[in-house]
């Protein structure tokens, strides 16, 4: 048997550089002769507008959109951009006001110990800052960053817009201070106005609940006047003399009508307290001179 033979297909190959060869020149061709021949043509464009305009304005729109979309996207990423410029200069600003706040509140307290330093002009001082309290709440036992180095001992008298207590230890570049309103505290004070001594008594508990302590051992005789001005006395054996104390609240007659007792507000605030002053004189010291 005779096996039929296949014809091999022939593959034509066609440059598409040639196909787009041959439309620029039918497009040149057609653009002529619509140029040169109107009238023949007329009805081809029409039929040809006909069909393009719809085409042209969707294209037109789709354009737009598209256009106004990336109109907004590089709106979005300019605005993230100024955002990102906006929180960095709010933080720069946040940072330069807590600064100056704090110089602002630091400024006010050495004109505050200026002024203390000018009122008690008298006594030697140095300034000292609180670095740690037994509570958060109330100075009433504390530490300062002076120390024996300094020139402190035990003994000294701590200001702070009045009286605030007295040195009980020191070390090398630390001092230890207990304030008029630890329990343990007695001063004795007079009134400025009498010369009238009495006794105040440091109680926690009443500062907390009252914000004031105690004044005791008030003779029957003393004219103690309400918002008087208590300062330490003469006779006291810790206390440089004349220093203010606080002011005279409630005056009562005691129970056993021999004495009367009140109560004293501090001329310091206990609860914010941040530099002090400690007058580098002992009672003794200064009495012998």
């Amino acid at each position: 048997m005779k096996r039929r033979r296949r014809k091999k297909r022939v593959a034509i190959e066609f440059n598409p550089k040639y196909l787009w060869i041959l439309c620029i020149v039918l497009c040149i061709v057609l653009m002529f002769v619509s140029y040169r021949f109107p009238e023949r043509f007329s009805g081809v464009k029409t039929a040809a507008g006909n069909v393009i305009s719809p085409m042209q304005r969707g294209i037109n729109s789709i354009g737009r959109s598209i256009s106004e979309r990336l109109q907004a996207f590089r709106d979005v990423r300019t605005l993230r951009k100024e955002n990102e410029l906006l929180k960095e200069k709010i933080e720069e600003l946040t940072a330069a006001n807590q600064q100056l706040t704090q110089e602002k509140y630091e400024l006010d307290g050495l004109r505050r110990l200026y002024e203390l330093d000018a009122k008690y002009i008298d006594y030697h001082k140095v300034a000292a800052r609180i670095i740690a309290s037994d509570t958060n709440n109330w100075f009433y036992n504390f530490i300062v960053d002076k120390g024996s180095e300094d020139g402190i001992t035990a003994g000294m008298n701590v200001l702070a817009g009045g009286l605030v207590g007295i040195v009980s230890e020191t070390g090398k570049n630390w001092a230890r201070v207990r304030s008029i309103i630890d329990d343990d505290s007695n001063v004795s004070g007079m009134s400025i106005e009498t010369q009238d001594t009495c006794i105040v008594s440091g109680d926690l508990k009443l500062m907390r609940d009252k914000g004031v302590i105690r004044i005791e051992m008030i003779s029957m005789d003393a004219n103690f006047k309400e918002n008087s001005e208590i300062v330490t006395s003469h006779i006291s054996d810790k206390y440089l003399q004349g220093i203010l104390v606080g002011y005279i609240r409630e005056i009562k007659v005691d129970s056993s009508n021999m004495t009367k007792t009140a109560y004293l507000m501090p001329a310091v605030d206990f609860e914010r307290l941040d530099e002090v002053l400690i007058i580098t004189e002992l009672k003794e010291a200064y009495d012998f001179e």
